[in-house]
């Protein structure tokens, strides 16, 4: 019995430590941490895609409509 009691304490007293350790343990990111660097990918992701729509949409493409008409008007 005192033998198994020993042991309890033993392992009691590990998990402790373990839990304090743990606790004192700043290495690695947080969940905020690496929330915030995901909303600024996608707002940044967001960003670029609406530039790039913008360009194409005002730029690239009434010009390759122009030149495609171009090249198939026959009349001269």
């Amino acid at each position: 019995m005192r033998k198994m009691m020993k042991k309890a304490t033993g392992n009691m007293k590990a998990a402790v430590k373990k839990a304090a350790l743990l606790m004192k343990d700043t290495r690695g990111e947080n969940y905020v941490d690496t929330a915030v660097k995901i909303l600024i990918a996608v707002v940044l992701g967001a960003l670029l895609l609406a530039g790039l729509y913008t360009l194409f949409g005002d730029v690239v493409m009434p010009t390759l409509t122009q030149r495609i008409q171009e090249m198939f008007n026959y009349a001269g």
